[in-house]
Protein backbone atom coordinates (compact mmCIF):
# COMPACT_ATOMS: atom_id res chain seq x y z
CA UNK A 1 0.00 0.00 0.00
CA UNK A 2 1.17 3.47 -0.81
CA UNK A 3 1.79 5.94 1.88
CA UNK A 4 0.59 9.34 1.91
CA UNK A 5 2.95 12.09 2.71
CA UNK A 6 1.60 14.68 5.28
CA UNK A 7 0.13 17.57 4.43
CA UNK A 8 3.08 20.98 4.65
CA UNK A 9 2.22 22.99 7.53
CA UNK A 10 3.63 26.24 8.27
CA UNK A 11 6.94 24.93 9.37
CA UNK A 12 7.23 24.07 6.33
CA UNK A 13 6.54 27.41 5.16
CA UNK A 14 9.19 29.01 7.47
CA UNK A 15 11.81 26.70 6.37
CA UNK A 16 11.13 27.86 2.38
CA UNK A 17 10.93 31.81 4.16
CA UNK A 18 14.45 31.32 5.94
CA UNK A 19 16.12 30.15 2.74
CA UNK A 20 14.42 32.91 0.76
CA UNK A 21 16.09 35.19 3.27
CA UNK A 22 19.05 33.30 3.35
CA UNK A 23 19.86 33.72 -0.87
CA UNK A 24 18.33 37.36 -0.65
CA UNK A 25 21.34 38.44 1.99
CA UNK A 26 23.71 36.50 -0.39
CA UNK A 27 23.29 38.27 -2.90
CA UNK A 28 23.01 41.62 -1.15
CA UNK A 29 26.30 40.89 0.41
CA UNK A 30 28.04 40.28 -3.04
CA UNK A 31 26.10 43.48 -4.49
CA UNK A 32 27.47 45.16 -1.56
CA UNK A 33 31.02 43.81 -2.00
CA UNK A 34 31.04 44.37 -5.03
CA UNK A 35 31.06 47.93 -4.45
CA UNK A 36 34.23 48.04 -2.95
CA UNK A 37 35.80 46.46 -6.24
CA UNK A 38 35.72 42.68 -4.61
CA UNK A 39 36.03 39.76 -7.18
CA UNK A 40 36.22 36.06 -7.20
CA UNK A 41 39.98 35.08 -7.55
Amino acid sequence: MAKEDPAPDIYVGLLFVAVASLITGCIFLVLELNSYGWQFN
